[in-house]
Parts: structure tokens; C-alpha cells; sequence
């Protein structure tokens, strides 16, 4: 299966990071203007409707509308795995419903040289399957170039909002 991988430097602590990803203000806050995101709903594993925390079984139902071109396209995402200890943290979900057969997003979290204080490593890893069967699996390894635009914009914006803060 395809995949893509980006990592950024952040200079803010672990915790604040975590935190930041954490809440649902974190993907609407680096989401590339472009892509025109609109969050439709949150629930929380317990039913609870705008969840603080996007915790194991939250559902995001979103819709995105890339350059204003062409109809909306609808997206639900389920967070599924979560964990954090030890200087690092993770939480990864998946595309339940959505434009790609397959989507597992995996977001990453180190303290730099195990410092909670100090630097943190921002790593997002998706691995994915496009539509259309072969040819989809052909522009695959082209992949990278529809990805990197917008992950490289969400890392810039992560550094931007997180480095600012004091």
C-alpha cells in the first residue's frame, strides 16, 4: 500500500503539542485554507456531541472542497488507536467513509532527546489506496506530489501557532 511520511521539528514541549493535536481546533487550525474543510459534526465515543478530546472511537464527519473546484466531498473519520507515556504519543484514524478506498492517518509525537520541555518531533504517516483500481494504483507513486502542499503546509502552521505561543 502506498504511503506518505513527513516529519517537522517543533519548538514547543511534547505536552503543549499533544494537547494541541488533541482537540479538533488543531485540524481545523492547520488545514490548509485551500482545502476549504468544514467539520460537520464530532462525537465522542460515548455519544457526547464537540468532544474536548478526540479520544479513541470519536467520529469526525467533515466535508472538503479543494480549491473551490467541483462538488464537496464528504469524510468520516474515526480516531482508533491513542496512547501516550514516556516522552512520546500517538493516535492514528481512519477514513470510514470518504474519497479513498483506504486512509490510516498516523500522527506521531517525540520529545526531542526525551526532554518533555524542550523540542518535539512532529510525524504524520498516512498510508493510502486511491480509487479507479489500477490507475489509481499507477498515479499512486505519484502520490507524494498531492500530499506534500498540504502536509507541509499543516507542519508550517503546527510551528507557526505552537512556536508563538508563551
Amino acid at each position: 500500500m502506498p504511503t506518505y511520511h513527513r516529519e517537522t521539528w517543533v519548538d514547543a514541549p511534547l505536552d503543549e503539542v499533544w494537547a494541541f493535536h488533541s482537540r479538533i481546533e488543531g485540524l481545523t487550525e492547520v488545514t490548509p485554507a485551500f482545502m476549504n474543510l468544514r467539520i460537520e459534526s464530532v462525537t465522542g465515543p460515548d455519544g457526547e456531541d464537540d468532544p474536548e478530546i478526540l479520544d479513541v472511537g470519536t467520529r469526525i464527519e467533515m466535508s472538503m472542497r479543494p480549491f473551490d473546484v467541483g462538488p464537496r466531498q464528504s469524510w468520516t473519520s474515526v480516531i482508533v488507536e491513542r496512547e501516550e507515556g514516556d516522552g512520546k504519543a500517538f493516535f492514528r484514524d481512519e477514513m470510514e467513509d470518504g474519497p479513498f478506498p483506504t486512509w490510516e492517518h498516523t500522527h506521531r509525537f517525540y520529545a526531542g532527546d526525551g526532554d518533555e520541555e524542550g523540542e518535539t518531533l512532529v510525524s504524520d504517516r498516512i498510508e493510502y489506496e486511491l480509487p479507479f483500481g489500477e490507475l489509481g494504483e499507477f498515479v499512486a507513486q505519484f502520490g507524494d506530489l498531492g500530499f506534500e502542499p498540504m502536509f507541509r503546509g499543516r507542519h508550517r502552521k503546527t510551528k507557526q501557532l505552537l512556536e508563538s505561543r508563551d
